[in-house]
């Protein structure tokens, strides 16, 4: 997500905010057009399935979603009231789990309201790490999707990891899978891709699409077939990376994805603690 969208969209969310009750609460209605719905319907399912999700983690739907009217211009000057909520951040936050991540808005605010903070920064990082989790999380599929199709094509599980170590051989520059571990000091029992960077993790992962791809296309079968296929692609991937002046093998480690993916966890847990410990509170 971009520098510049990043901002605008940070300040939406805070020019949204408002007290109501001693609360912290955001408008439905604004929430809607800053979420990107166009219509008021659709908003409200997703506001249906976030009542739901309230309801399963315990909460009451009154704390977190409180009907209120809003007055809205009509033309000529005049006023008529229209149905709105008023959303706690919790309600929010699990509005933004129910809703279209492939929305920038949304992914956007499915971190905006996961943290007890309202500082860009740490908004931005958190940002950041949600990607790297979900390109992380994308390459172990792909890697999963084109086991099983090599698989019914002669080709067993050991045979895969030497494939998939001379792929990363001809991604890093002549670096197999060892020598990038040794050469960014990744410990030998875990995989490499838990600590390199988003961009070599997509690049990773592009070159194996282009396998699975290539492999039921060209009807390729066999160890021998099927490596050369891998190497190719991911040779054409480091090109690619090369032209824009980024060698993999020169990108730092980066922290555990593990690691980061826990602290993600976390936030979301804290989300709903510090929910359950304002209605105490009321």
């Amino acid at each position: 997500m971009k520098q510049e969208l990043i901002t605008k969209l940070f300040e939406r969310f805070e020019n949204a905010c408002y007290i109501y009750k001693n609360l912290e609460c955001w408008s439905a209605r604004e929430l809607q057009d800053v979420l990107g719905y166009s219509k008021w319907d659709n908003f409200l399912k997703v506001i249906e399935k976030a009542k739901k999700a309230c309801e399963n983690s315990g909460s009451s739907l009154s704390d977190h979603f409180a009907d209120v009217g809003k007055m809205v211009q009509i033309g000529s000057g005049s006023e008529r009231q229209i149905e709105d909520i008023a959303l706690t951040r919790y309600a929010c936050y699990l509005i933004a789990q129910n809703g279209d991540s492939s929305k920038n808005e949304v992914a956007f605010a499915q971190t905006y309201f996961a943290v007890q903070t309202r500082k860009q920064e740490i908004i931005e990082q958190r940002l950041l790490n949600v990607a790297r989790v979900a390109a992380r999380e994308k390459l172990s599929k792909s890697e999963k999707k084109l086991s099983g199709i090599i698989y019914e094509r002669g080709v067993d599980d050991k045979s895969f990891a030497t494939i998939r170590s001379k792929g990363d051989q001809a991604l890093f520059g002549g670096f197999s899978t060892n020598d990038m571990k040794r050469k960014l000091q990744i410990p030998d029992n875990r995989p490499l891709a838990d600590f390199l960077p988003t961009l070599t993790i997509k690049a990773k992962d592009f070159a194996t699409e282009l396998t699975s791809h290539n492999v039921v296309d060209k009807n390729l079968k066999g160890k021998t077939q099927i490596s050369k296929e891998h190497i190719d692609n991911n040779i054409a991937v480091r090109k690619m990376l090369k032209d824009r002046g980024v060698l993999p093998e020169h990108l730092p480690a980066l922290e555990d994805v593990k690691k980061i993916q826990r602290q993600l966890d976390s936030d979301e847990k804290k989300v709903i603690k510090e929910a359950k410990k304002k209605k105490k509170q009321a």
